[in-house]
């Protein structure tokens, strides 16, 4: 293993923590607690934490000015990208786009579907979806 794939050397083993502006943190953490079904691990200082799969998410109205802009865009992992699409668009969240094929891999399709969150941050499903799993769907 070389220096780039261990963090530089410092020892980075993953992503521990991931923060979302926001503007409303009561509306913003009924949206990402009942809307998208994640764990609200806990709330301190006017920002709430959720668990996301083993990573943290921290939503906060941004420190200063220079902070305040849209952040990344957060890819949220699903196993089925149509039922999860169908949940979300019944607890009314807002789709940019509808769930597509976007990539075909030897082992696998990518699917994503963009949508937003109360605070206007854009957001996205995805799901790997197995050439078997593929196969079996064209023969139904």
């Amino acid at each position: 293993m070389n220096a780039a794939s261990t963090g530089a050397g410092i020892g980075i083993t993953g992503i521990g923590q991931i923060s979302v502006n926001i503007y409303d943190l009561n509306r913003a953490t009924a949206f990402y607690r009942d809307v998208l079904g994640l764990p609200l691990l806990f709330q301190a200082g006017g920002m709430s934490f959720f668990d996301c799969g083993g990573i943290r998410l921290m939503l906060a109205k941004a420190e200063r000015p220079e902070f305040d802009h849209p952040g990344s865009i957060l890819y949220f992992r699903v196993p089925d990208i149509q039922d999860a699409h169908r949940k979300l668009v019944e607890n009314a969240a807002h789709f940019e786009s509808q769930p597509a094929m976007i990539a075909r891999m030897p082992t696998h399709e990518l699917w994503i579907a963009a949508f937003r969150d109360t605070e206007k941050n854009y957001l996205a499903l995805m799901s790997e979806v197995k050439m078997s799993e593929v196969k079996m769907s064209e023969v139904k």
